[in-house]
């Protein structure tokens, strides 16, 4: 069995005193910062303090002070039904910088850097009896790690932020001392790379006693990849926008307006260079098998979520402490509670038209076979039998039967004698009549990473798909006739059990331009990653937001029953603005620090 190295400081706070409070914790207070070191058990506690605050992905009907984000329902992935959900307020425009929301993920990322800092500074002088110099030198590294990534997580939000150098700040230091000015984006993005360089040579492949949830060397050069991705693309390479986007009195702008071809070539060969030293050695994509090719691919693409640690993670989160199961578990009225959800996590008609289908064609490209209206007799690869399905939703690929909850779907848990199918037409078991709040906003309930049991489980950030997919994409964009694009592009799809592109039998023709490559790229990034807190940094790095995530959101007619249910329905219209491309610097960080840049458009 995996085990997974707990992340044991949710009773331990972290903050800029953070030191202070976590001796607090300690019986009869009798522990100064100065003893923090020196014993393993301290040395371990003030570690995984660092790793508390690691974003809790399946907690996103939370936000901000929850170690979680709001990147599915503030894309054009899903709606949340709840009010409280600050999505809501995000894809309305009705989000601030004076929002508790926005200042949270600043707040805490730079108190674990703080604290990451400390700990670099500080784990030389541990007790060389209980903490040996390779742990030392393990401990160090993955506190460099931890703190490079924070920082990564801080620029892909908020865009270029101060970097702090390597003393962590005194408590006791007078404000005025501390009113530093934001850096350049690409010094973020190489101070970020570098940092990664560094502490994976002193990292292992694999988590030291199978602790998963440790940072390695793989998931540091697996961040490392990500920062290049996100400095070569179109919001921050050549993005004539932010011109202006400067600190107080400066006459350079944060950002290189100039595109640089040289950003893709850089990314593409710290992916190659990953794939050349890990794969398939340390990862390798999940596969497992099915009665027959097709629930094969269904079980893969299915399992590579719920099976933890498994050979395609790179990184994730070691115990989630989740309420996922329960959003996305349909209402499912008068059945015990296991089986018994909210329901409340919504698919948008936009992502359920995004899978494929079985061929492997998207659903408007001729030849696909996609049917707009009427029904069929059509068994899902997780059924036990036919059932009567909308057309619009048969012969879909793999893995839009892993992602998406439909009307009149088999549920992926059953109990007792008779089958749960799921009904969210106005008066069905998880429709409007049952509940005001528990139910779909769309008519369409996020299926995907819905494990029988939530409690502690690992999340994954990033798996071997995301590097396949990050390879793929900065070839193309600098090498657009290197045979590797399409090599990794198909892997993804040979997995998923669709046709790959190519010439052979079977195949599909391999798009023949760079652009139509690119779409093509983007599209399988966005049906493989799905409801992965991925689309959501995606369209913004590619600066298509505007188009994706502004205007109107669809789904079924959640109002009606029989066949007005399935007519597209208008759910909401969206608002995003060019100042929503990055989250506002927290205005009680500029009342503090008044050399601090505001954001584009943000006040």
């Amino acid at each position: 069995m995996k085990r997974a190295f707990l992340i044991i400081a949710a009773a331990l706070a972290v903050g800029a005193s953070s030191c202070k409070k976590y001796l607090d914790q300690v019986p009869d207070d009798v522990l100064t910062i100065e003893d923090i070191f020196k014993s393993k058990r301290n040395t371990d506690n003030f570690l995984a303090n660092v790793y508390w605050s690691l974003p809790n992905e399946f907690r996103q009907r939370f936000t901000g002070n929850q170690n979680s984000g709001p990147w599915t329902g503030a894309s054009d992935e899903s709606k949340y039904t709840w009010s409280f959900n600050y999505t809501n307020n995000m894809t309305t425009g009705a989000w601030s910088s004076t929002d508790g929301n926005v200042a949270d993920y600043w707040t805490n990322y730079y108190k674990a850097i703080r604290n990451a800092s400390y700990f670099i500074q500080n784990i030389d002088a541990a007790n060389p009896v209980e903490v040996t110099a390779e742990l030392r030198r393990q401990y160090k590294a993955e506190a460099r790690a931890l703190r490079a990534i924070y920082y990564f997580f801080l620029v892909r939000m908020y865009g270029p932020v101060v970097l702090l150098g390597e003393e962590p700040v005194d408590l006791n230091t007078p404000a005025s001392e501390l009113e530093l000015s934001r850096s350049h984006f690409d010094s973020c993005i190489n101070y970020i790379v570098n940092e990664l360089d560094v502490a994976a040579q002193d990292l292992p492949p694999i988590p030291p006693s199978d602790e998963w949830g440790r940072v390695t060397s793989g998931a540091a050069k697996a961040y490392r990849i990500q920062a290049l991705m996100l400095a070569a693309s179109p919001l921050w390479n050549g993005n004539q926008d932010y011109a202006n986007f400067k600190n107080p009195g400066a006459s350079e702008p944060l950002v290189n307006t100039a595109y640089q071809a040289a950003k893709w070539e850089r990314a593409a060969n710290a992916a190659k260079a990953f794939l050349d030293e890990y794969v398939p050695g340390t990862y390798d994509l999940f596969k497992t098998t099915g009665s027959d090719d097709f629930v094969a691919a269904y079980n893969s693409c299915r399992q590579v979520m719920t099976t933890e640690w498994n050979k395609e993670w790179i990184y994730g989160r070691s115990n989630s402490q989740s309420y996922m199961r329960y959003d996305r578990t349909p209402f499912h009225a008068g059945l015990p509670s296991a089986q018994h959800g909210a329901g409340a996590q919504g698919a948008t008609q936009a992502i359920v038209d995004a899978y494929f289908m079985a061929n492997g064609l998207p659903i408007d490209a001729p030849g696909s076979g996609y049917e707009t209206t009427g029904f069929s007799t059509f068994r899902a690869p997780f059924d036990n039998t036919a059932r009567t399905t909308f057309n619009q939703w048969k012969d879909r690929e793999p893995r839009f039967y892993v992602g998406i909850t439909y009307n009149n779907s088999y549920w992926l848990f059953q109990e007792g004698g008779t089958p749960i199918v799921t009904n969210m037409e106005f008066n069905g078991n998880s429709g409007r009549s049952q509940s005001t709040s528990d139910v779909s906003p769309t008519g369409y309930i996020v299926r995907k990473d819905v494990a029988p049991n939530d409690n502690d489980r690992g999340v994954v950030f990033l798996r071997l798909a995301n590097i396949y997919l990050d390879y793929a994409e900065a070839l193309n964009e600098y090498a657009p006739n290197n045979t590797d694009i399409l090599k990794y592009l198909n892997l993804i799809r040979e997995r998923a059990g669709i046709p790959q592109y190519g010439a052979g039998t079977g195949m599909i023709p391999a798009p023949a331009s760079q652009e139509d490559m690119r779409e093509a790229i983007r599209r399988e990034r966005r049906v493989e990653l799905a409801f992965e807190s991925s689309r959501y940094f995606d369209t913004r790095r590619w600066k298509i937001a505007t188009t994706t995530d502004n205007g109107p959101i669809y789904g079924m007619n959640m109002n009606a029953n029989g066949a007005d249910f399935y007519q597209k329905t208008l759910i909401e219209t969206r608002i995003f603005r060019d100042k929503d491309y990055l989250f506002p610097i927290p205005n009680n960080q500029r009342l503090i620090n008044p050399n601090l840049a505001q954001n584009p458009g943000w006040q």
